[in-house]
């Protein structure tokens, strides 16, 4: 990006921080307020700037922020933000970003005699499984021990299964390789997986039966996926502890 574009890009971001914060009182919103849920990052353009889509439709757009984040378009992440106005220039709100921890965000893969030992089928506790934003999110437990290698999770479709599906469902499992690694303690995580690809245009819905191998047993979630339907998820499912992660692994 060229200097001058940036400069530019700091001032329109500094004149709109400053015309904000001159109306906060009349419009009722307090810096000293804040709310966490889950987005998917909408990056606009080459120049950095990018706006926030929460799962029950709203858009945020950065206003101001804590945080030096480089967007990348589709990214789910947990967003720490404090309301500055009410709907302004086709966004549902002016925000200011006070923190944002990427979370682990994948496409689901066919599972093969290829990537068989890499995708791995060792037992994990889900806490929560739902869709919201287009997106499968599950919230896990799974043993870690100090020292080991990245667990690797996953969402796949059973390529192997000499079992034909007689479910009007899709049959996916959720997968982790802990690599051998060896029960030290009890460790939380999260992970999104995106259901747009599994859209058909003969129908507004999809239903997954989604398999979990657990310690003592195998659990079944049921997940229906509405295209086009925001679900106000935020207020009851997004309340959990943000976990750091890496790009690919746990």
């Amino acid at each position: 990006m060229k200097r001058s574009h940036l400069i530019s890009s700091f001032i329109i971001a500094a004149s709109v921080l400053f015309s904000m914060l001159s109306c906060l009182d009349s419009d009722g919103y307090s810096l000293g307020d804040f709310q966490v849920d889950i987005a998917s990052i909408h990056a606009e353009g080459d120049d950095g700037m990018y706006s926030l889509v929460l799962d029950n439709g709203e858009k945020l757009f950065p206003a101001a922020t804590n945080v030096f984040y480089k967007p990348k378009d589709g990214q789910r992440v947990f967003v720490n933000y404090t309301l500055l106005s009410d709907e302004k220039d086709g966004y549902d709100h002016y925000v200011k970003i006070n923190d944002l921890s990427k979370i682990l965000t994948k496409e689901a893969i066919t599972l093969n005699a290829a990537n068989a030992d890499s995708i791995g089928n060792d037992p994990v506790i889900v806490k929560d499984m739902w869709e919201g934003g287009g997106y499968l999110n599950v919230h896990f437990l799974f043993n870690y021990g100090v020292g080991d290698k990245p667990h690797a999770i996953n969402l796949v479709k059973n390529g192997l299964s000499a079992k034909p599906s007689a479910s009007e469902a899709i049959e996916l499992e959720f997968r982790r390789n802990a690599y051998g690694s060896t029960a030290s303690w009890l460790q939380e995580g999260f992970a999104c997986f995106d259901l747009k690809p599994f859209q058909v245009s003969a129908a507004d819905s999809v239903k997954f039966s989604i398999k979990v191998k657990e310690w003592k047993a195998t659990k079944i979630f049921d997940i229906v996926y509405k295209y086009n339907q925001a679900e106000d998820n935020s207020a009851s499912r997004t309340r959990v502890t943000p976990v750091t992660t890496s790009e690919e692994y746990y």
